[in-house]
């Protein structure tokens, strides 16, 4: 390895020719296939115009955050590395849905009408993934602002935001403001999936039992009628922990401008949270009312609010939100203390474990008769998930010891789950990537690369196969038909978990550009892999694929810029000082390079940023 400065960014060069490792190679052909798939689904899918091949018309409130879901994955396979098409694509594809839905009357201003942030959070990480993408688009980044205008109390029209109580004023809300009342309509599509989940309420008029996983059928309209009426009383007015993740996307308005007023709004939302668990015995209440009250439309019990600790799905949409708003806020300081609300909900449910026939089992729910639905403790619970997050971004003795007490042992470490990813493009567990960056499961490059490729032809097969009639499926239908899987390539090559799937933005150790196309990414032929990740350090190699070309890239510090580069050590022992965010290798023809690169971490405001040597870039 030598060093020189070109134009103020040091560069590192490999010239010596070596055979390229299999990961390498499997990595580039990958990134080829998915260029290729890309583009063969939008063409059996969509139409001309880019709308989805879907019904004429659509009514209650879900679906909107699907039809986006749908192609979330083609902008961050771009920032990967994927063509220049695909981002093309992804631009064309948000577009087109956000007209295809304003048609159905779900979106008003370019923004969903009224529905809750877990759905909310699975629409806009598309958003955030394409203000990466190209941080010079004008239209996105004027709608980063009106949106987040909503929720701040910035916009009349939506107005979502008490800023006396520090409050979002309802559970569902968007650009028609808080939804406080909710009709038959807006369930439309719920109803016969709701029917599957325990009844929101154990008191619900005519229903006399004490197992609190009782179901009742929503798709009895008198039942329904109940059901609805019970929502409207207790569930609809007041904030949730739900609403937290709405700090990503006043986030992402910093992102473009870096103005403070949307910094602090995320401060001081995260910390009206931080009180309320205070005020609580240390748990996050479920529900504040209207007037700023612990469980002031629920009688007094902090629990039974909308995704609360009971109901739909229990502790999970508690405690992600506060991990998401978290990793928002140390971002925005460099300061992991604000991971301590969600660092106190993992404890307090570490708190509440018991043992049966030898195995740990944590609980899910509280409800009026106390917690309840306890879950066994795997390398695929939610807690582990979480925890490798908040160690990842913090890299504090504190949050490994909480991970090393809740998971003594790496045991199972290595498996991904068993249907990934042919569940939902854009979620890949973390468990078997932190193993390998820890020093174990040396497997992992080739062993997420298969299951990468067989994710690929799984879609492609279900494709082929398929006979459905557009105006017959479901809202979720193609999720499983994506073939489009870029999450495991992410974690390889940017040394990150890869986002939180509901909300969470891409924090990475690096991310990359080309040199000569300017334009985010690996450049063609090139490969990567990080394989250790320290507090102050990661290791990388790179790879140049190609036996004839030589090949550059920039290596910038953080998805935002936010770190800073020290020094860069090359396995043969030659260091260089960087003391930048950026710098530059130079590959030759099938040459590689192991480096060990020193950081500092949040050391910069964070930005949608391209590099220096750039010019912008408009769209």
């Amino acid at each position: 390895m030598t060093s020189t400065e070109r134009t103020g960014i040091k560069t590192i060069m490999a010239q010596e020719r070596k055979v390229p490792p299999r990961w390498a190679t499997w990595q580039r052909e990958l990134i080829s296939l998915m260029n290729r798939t890309a583009t063969l689904f939008a063409d059996r899918y969509t139409r001309s115009d880019g709308t989805l091949k879907w019904r004429e018309s659509w009514t209650g409130m879900d679906g909107t955050d699907n039809g986006y879901e749908i192609f979330l994955p083609y902008p961050l396979f771009y920032l990967l590395g994927g063509g220049d098409h695909v981002h093309q694509l992804a631009q064309k594809e948000w577009d087109a849905i956000t007209w295809q839905f304003t048609s159905y009357g779900t979106i008003d201003r370019e923004f969903v009408g009224y529905f809750d942030w877990f759905h909310h959070s699975e629409s806009y990480t598309y958003l955030f993934y394409l203000g990466l993408a190209d941080p010079y688009h004008y239209i996105n980044w004027k709608r980063a602002l009106n949106f987040a205008a909503m929720y701040i109390g910035e916009d009349p029209l939506a107005p979502n935001w008490d800023a006396e109580r520090k409050m979002i004023r309802s559970p569902i809300n968007g650009s028609k403001g808080p939804a406080t009342k909710l009709t038959a309509e807006d369930w439309t599509n719920h109803r016969p999936v709701l029917a599957e989940y325990l009844v929101p309420y154990e008191d619900l008029p005519g229903l006399n039992t004490t197992d609190p996983f009782v179901k009742v059928d929503w798709n009895n309209d008198e039942t329904f009628a109940k059901v609805l009426k019970q929502i409207n009383e207790r569930m609809v007015q007041g904030d949730v922990p739900l609403n937290l993740s709405a700090t990503t996307l006043v986030t992402h308005a910093y992102l473009y401008t870096g103005e403070d007023r949307y910094k602090q709004w995320v401060l001081d939302y995260l910390q009206a949270w931080s009180d309320r668990r205070n005020q609580n015995n240390g748990i996050m209440p479920d529900n504040i009312g209207p007037t700023g009250k612990i469980g002031e439309l629920m009688n007094g019990k902090w629990w039974g609010g909308y995704y609360g600790w009971r109901w739909p799905h229990g502790a999970k949409n508690i405690l992600e939100p506060a991990l998401v708003a978290g990793c928002n806020a140390v971002l925005l300081t460099g300061d992991s203390s604000w991971l301590d609300l969600h660092r106190s909900q993992v404890d307090l449910i570490w708190s509440l474990r018991r043992q049966v026939n030898g195995q740990l089992e944590l609980p899910n729910r509280h409800g009026d008769q106390g917690w309840f639905d306890y879950q066994r403790l795997d390398p695929h619970h939610y807690i582990l998930h979480h925890c490798i997050h908040q160690y990842y971004i913090s890299q504090s003795e504190e949050d490994l010891a909480q991970l090393n007490k809740i998971f003594p042992t790496r045991d199972g470490f290595n498996q991904l789950r068993a249907n990934w990813p042919a569940f939902k493009a854009g979620i890949c567990p973390p468990n078997a990537w932190f193993a390998f960056t820890e020093g174990g499961n040396p497997d992992f490059p080739e062993t997420i690369l298969q299951e990468t490729f067989d994710g690929v032809y799984q879609a492609l097969e279900r494709i082929e196969k398929d006979e459905a009639d557009p105006n017959d499926v479901i809202c979720n239908y193609y999720h499983s038909l994506i073939p489009v899987v870029p999450e495991g390539l992410i974690q390889m090559t940017m040394g990150t978990p890869a986002a939180v799937y509901n909300g969470g933005l891409l924090h990475t150790r690096v991310s990359y550009f080309d040199p000569h196309r300017h334009r985010p990414g690996l450049p063609e032929h090139v490969a990567a892999l990080v394989d250790k990740i320290t507090l102050d350090s990661i290791n990388l190699t790179l790879v140049n694929t190609d036996p004839v070309e030589c090949h550059s890239v920039l290596v910038q510090s953080g998805m935002f810029r936010e770190h800073e580069f020290t020094w860069v050590r090359s396995q043969g022992g030659n260091q260089a000082d960087i003391d930048g965010q950026v710098f530059q290798v130079d590959l030759g023809p099938s040459a590689q390079v192991r480096l060990e690169i020193g950081m500092k971490r949040f050391v910069h405001q964070p930005a949608y940023r391209f590099p220096d040597k750039f010019h912008s870039i408009g769209s």
